[in-house]
């Protein structure tokens, strides 16, 4: 498989396929860097959807991981020097990159999830957008947590493989319109920029069916 400079990375399931059309609509009107799709078990349908937007497939179908905790597994296996995980319910409201002028060697690029870390008294980060340069050794972690010790999700399990000063030096700040949560939209009273808005949750979900 072709190693690109930068790439921008994605994938699902059948259960969430049916994002993709909007998903792919909005990444093809405002990006123009390759997309990698990571095949978790798609169908026939839409699989051939996608092989006519990514520039890649890779396939993660018999991986042991389940679900969205195979997201580590794609990371790491993109082929990209400059990789970017964005989540398939993301929309891209513009164009976004220049996010990867932001990401060094070393760490794991995220927004601090801002509505968690309000709401539980510690700082969370979000995984639906994660920016990183090669393979830092906290992918590698992760990517063995969610093997070993799987917890709710991705972004569940890669808290708790972290304390506040392993978080400092493996875990650096994106600025948050890179990832606006629908909470803070909702709920929280944002008005900064957003870049890419994640519709979060079953009700992030049905606003997504609502623009479809």
């Amino acid at each position: 498989m072709k190693l690109y400079d930068e790439a921008f990375v994605t994938g699902c399931d059948k259960g969430h396929e049916w994002i993709l059309p909007w998903f792919l609509n909005n990444y093809k009107q405002h990006v123009n860097v390759p997309l990698v799709f990571a095949n978790f078990g798609l169908t026939e349908e839409g699989l051939n959807l996608v092989k006519d937007h990514a520039h890649a497939i890779m396939d993660l179908t018999s991986a042991e991981e389940k679900g969205w905790f195979k997201k580590p597994l794609s990371m790491l296996k993109c082929p990209a020097k400059k990789t970017v995980w964005i989540d398939t319910d993301c929309q891209i409201k513009e164009d976004v990159s220049d996010i990867f002028d932001l990401i060094e060697e070393g760490k794991l690029y995220m927004v601090e999830d801002k509505p968690w870390t309000q709401r539980r008294g510690e700082v969370w980060h979000n995984s639906g957008v994660v920016g990183f340069v090669g393979k830092p050794p906290i992918l590698y972690q992760w990517v063995k947590a969610v093997k070993e010790n799987p917890t709710v999700g991705d972004q569940e399990t890669l808290h708790s493989i972290l304390n506040p000063i392993t978080k400092i030096g493996n875990i650096a700040d994106l600025p948050n319109r890179y990832n606006v949560m629908r909470l803070q939209v909702e709920h929280d009273s944002y008005k900064g920029p957003v870049s890419i808005m994640h519709w979060t949750g079953q009700k992030g979900k049905d606003r997504i069916r609502n623009m479809l």
